[in-house]
């Protein structure tokens, strides 16, 4: 993977104390899509597909809006 520039940063509550996170653009270059031990899943998805993992909310707390506010949604 290729990171590429700060997209935005945001801050959100923890067991003990804030979580800052800070979300990059990157570029995928090879290996394999899998999930870190923070999450239990992971997928690549077009914007059709966010929308609707959204309109179910099956994302985390405020990832579109933050997203659409940075200008970094999934694209077509």
């Amino acid at each position: 993977m290729r990171v590429g520039s700060l997209i935005g940063s945001v801050q959100r509550p923890a067991p003990a104390g804030v979580f800052v996170i800070f979300d990059y653009a990157a570029e995928v270059t090879g290996g394999r899509l899998r999930a870190g031990d923070d999450a239990s899943a992971v997928a690549w998805v077009d914007l059709a597909e966010f929308t609707s993992l959204d309109r179910r909310d099956l994302l985390v707390a405020e990832l579109a809006k933050t997203l659409a506010t940075w200008q970094s949604l999934p694209r077509a």
